[in-house]
């Protein structure tokens, strides 16, 4: 065995940690079952996909690809190791690796290796590694080698998330080695891969700067300058992140938000919102729920600083309600409002491509909104800021909604189910007069709502 280049023992389940092919980690292995081969045999390789091409900003999360090819009909069955280390000391690991589906797992190690643990992808959690087990590797698991994947030849790819260090680091050198297998349950045949690709660190931009009377309640919602706890900010500038994206499920801890996004931050009177959308000119974010009312400062801060503070005000309620500019129908503004079917009530062909139709008394249709405070559910419990609404509540504000001046039944007015920071409005059309511009309007705890907007009724 000494006298092969290099041994990789690949089990349908993952190697050991410490095969990816970093210097001086490869030692002598008496696993039975195992896969050998001579490292970059046959004319296949193994290489990795990197959305930031060849560099990388401190902290901001990348989705990586990697893929084992082999032109080999023969080869079927595919595995992977992969680590991330500092160039400076490839003893050290740089960043940090998750799986984000069941097809790969990670394994952590002690600085010897002698000590090592497996973490299964679990959904919806957060995989870590303990601190006497600093070394981190990301490989494939039982189901990533399950059929149809057994069946599969020519390559395969498998894909999990990166994190680079918050703060320069240098550069990062990613070792791996792919395993292009014949599936034949032996210990020959296989095409063993090996690979190394380095990342730089990104340049240092500008610190970020929101712009002056750049932040407004979510703007398809009133776009208001004043916001309420709990409600959707839009906040304008310049160098706010260093990429373009909205949250996935693989941002959330469980059901809770997450308060940083590609190593983007706002901070609101002293606390971090809830982030769902960031880019280098605008960064969306939900205002906590124990935010201090009246005059509040609001920084963002991402590697290259935190932001002069911003002086926004916030109201204990600023209610709006869902009317985008894309609902502006002949010099008037339409709230969305949709029918059990997903179509919308607005005037009959108003919108081209969308299907529309006017509201008849009677019927139930779904409003949305934001900024209408607390609610309760049946246990009593409110649903703060940042969480994923899981159970059914109603608004503790007193809410009235109209047509035409006629009062409307709420079926239900709460948080939305499945969605953060969302309310929904079930309304039960009155009896009003056909119009396909019928102004509607309502009440928050007495106060009239400050948008004027207009639905089709036709009875």
């Amino acid at each position: 065995m000494v006298s092969v280049p290099l041994l990789i023992w690949a089990y349908e389940f993952g190697p050991d940690a410490g095969y990816s092919g970093v210097p001086g980690e490869f030692g002598s292995c008496a696993t039975l079952g195992c896969h050998t081969g001579t490292a970059n045999s046959g004319k296949g390789s193994v290489k990795v996909a990197f959305p930031g091409g060849t560099t990388y900003t401190p902290g901001v999360k990348q989705h990586l690809v990697i893929t084992i090819a082999d032109p080999a009909t023969t080869q079927r069955l595919w595995g992977f190791q992969l680590t991330a280390r500092l160039s400076s000391n490839n003893k050290s690991t740089g960043g940090t690796l998750q799986s984000t589906d069941q097809f790969t797992l990670l394994m952590c190690a002690s600085s010897n290796l002698a000590g090592q643990m497996q973490v299964d992808f679990k959904a919806g959690g957060t995989q870590t590694c303990p601190a006497s087990m600093p070394l981190q590797y990301i490989e494939h698991s039982l189901a990533g080698t399950a059929i149809p994947a057994r069946l599969q030849t020519g390559s395969r790819t498998f894909e999990f998330d990166w994190t680079p260090p918050s703060t320069n680091a240098g550069n990062i050198d990613f070792y791996m080695a792919g395993n292009a297998a014949n599936g034949d349950n032996g210990t020959g045949g296989d095409n063993i891969y090996t690979n190394k690709m380095t990342l730089t660190p990104a340049a240092s931009g500008a610190p970020p700067s929101i712009t002056p009377n750049g932040v407004v309640s979510a703007a398809a919602f009133g776009g208001f300058t004043s916001a309420a706890p709990g409600s959707w900010i839009e906040i304008y500038g310049a160098n706010l992140a260093a990429s373009t994206r909205g949250w996935e499920g693989r941002d959330f801890n469980g059901a809770s938000a997450p308060t940083v996004l590609d190593n983007v931050k706002a901070t609101i009177g002293g606390q971090s919102a809830f982030i769902d959308y960031v880019s280098p000119g605008q960064v969306n974010a939900q205002i906590p729920s124990n935010a201090a009312t009246g005059a509040t400062q609001l920084t963002i801060t991402t590697p290259s600083g935190t932001s002069p503070a911003y002086n926004i005000t916030i109201n204990p309620l600023q209610p709006g309600l869902l009317a985008p500019p894309a609902f502006l129908i002949g010099g008037k503004q339409y709230v969305v409002a949709q029918f059990t079917d997903g179509s919308f009530v607005l005037p009959p062909g108003s919108i081209s491509g969308v299907t529309t139709r006017q509201a008849k008394s009677g019927e139930t249709i779904v409003i949305y909104g934001v900024g209408f405070g607390p609610v309760m559910t049946a246990g009593n419990q409110n649903i703060p800021a940042g969480q994923i609404v899981g159970a059914l509540n109603q608004l503790t504000n007193a809410m009235q909604m109209s047509f035409g001046g006629v009062p409307a039944t709420l079926a239900y007015s709460g948080l939305a189910l499945n969605f953060v920071g969302l309310y929904q409005f079930n309304v039960v059309v009155p009896t009003a007069a056909s119009n396909d511009a019928l102004p509607v309007a309502f009440t928050l705890n007495g106060a009239p709502g400050s948008q004027t907007l207009f639905t089709a009724v036709k009875n």
